[in-house]
């Protein structure tokens, strides 16, 4: 019951604890703003749970709402201006360092599927097929090569720079923030970037496209394994403890919804899940979406669980001179109780 208040607890128990996750507890829809960085199926447990109307089967009218980056994600939750926010766990830890008192509702995957090194085609061609070799190289005017993740501070860019900083060539790089979808796909073909850190579905556009290639797969199980040891919990839903206080049953609507749809994503195919959230991915293609989906698939982590091993790999990741993170433990962060119920009103 960590970060559960003796007032919330109390309420949520006396409402019939898994009961209450099961269904309404109100007459009326209540409105609420669920939060996500960018139009990309790594966030699709959101947009399923809207699109197969599990949010309003839970009795919450709700609006999804785009950031715009992992970092205005954050900021927007923050402010109090969204009920629910998803993105890498880094995010609520931020919150809780600067006094907001963040909290993990549930994990969303096992290991991220979005440090994807996509390199300029022209790049490639001219011979820098490596880390080193792009970390070796110089722009025309002399400066270092531009990695372009969506924002500072995000999961691409926490993941990536530890894979950098491991091998010895994080500083060899400028790292910079582009945005959205359409934003970062820009910024590579005009070449105003070097490397774009992102997921399988701009991967393969850019391939398309003819602007880009893979450099190197950091979501790669077995390169995954070499450098960060195995299961960690990369990105996740999280709230403000502040908002779980102002209504404890409401955010239990909200995460029995999105265990839901956690659940359907096990049981229905890409090309299932692509048609459902088309609306949300729409700025890439079909074809590349349907890969990612396939490869997210992989990394779902359908337990929706964090134990003290995978809290201890991504320790290294996450506290650190380059997060500015002060450390944490499960404790001070995660809040449990909300993905119990929901086990148990709709057990997988």
């Amino acid at each position: 019951m960590a970060h559960v208040t003796r007032r919330s607890a109390l309420t949520v128990i006396a409402a019939g604890g898994a009961s209450i996750a099961s269904g309404r507890v109100w007459a009326e829809d209540k409105p609420g703003r669920v939060i996500y960085p960018v139009a990309v199926p790594v966030y699709q447990t959101q947009f399923l749970a809207d699109r197969l109307g599990y949010f309003k089967e839970a009795g919450l009218d709700c609006k999804l709402i785009q950031g715009g980056s992992g970092v205005k994600t954050r900021e927007i939750i923050a402010s109090s201006q969204g009920d629910i926010g998803i993105g890498d766990i880094t995010h609520p830890m931020q919150l809780s360092n600067h006094g907001r008192a963040g909290r993990v509702l549930m994990p969303v995957d096992t290991r991220s599927s979005s440090v994807m090194f996509i390199i300029r085609k022209d790049l490639w061609d001219q011979g820098i097929t490596t880390l080193e070799g792009l970390a070796a190289s110089k722009r025309p005017d002399g400066r270092k090569p531009i990695v372009s993740v969506s924002s500072l501070g995000g999961t691409n860019h926490v993941w990536a720079s530890y894979y950098m900083a491991t091998m010895g060539l994080d500083d060899k790089v400028t790292w910079i923030g582009t945005g959205n979808v359409d934003t970062m796909l820009g910024s590579l073909k005009t070449k105003q970037v070097d490397v774009l850190i992102s997921s399988l579905s701009l991967l393969n556009d850019s391939r398309d496209q003819g602007w880009g290639t893979l450099l190197f797969d950091g979501t790669d199980e077995t390169i995954w394994n070499k450098y960060i040891g195995g299961k960690v919990p990369v990105t996740a839903h999280f709230t403000l403890q502040a908002t779980i206080d102002k209504d404890p049953l409401k955010m239990q609507a909200f995460v029995t919804a999105l265990w839901r749809a956690t659940q359907w994503i096990k049981t229905h195919s890409p090309e299932e899940i692509y048609e459902t959230i088309e609306p949300y991915v729409g700025s890439t293609s079909r074809n590349a979406n349907i890969i990612e989906i396939t490869t997210l698939k992989k990394v779902t982590d359908y337990d929706a669980s964090i134990d003290a091993a995978g809290w201890a790999r991504g320790e290294k990741v996450w506290f650190r001179e380059m997060t500015g993170i002060k450390p944490l433990t499960i404790a001070d962060l995660v809040s449990p109780t909300f993905i119990e119920a929901a086990r148990k009103a709709y057990p997988a």
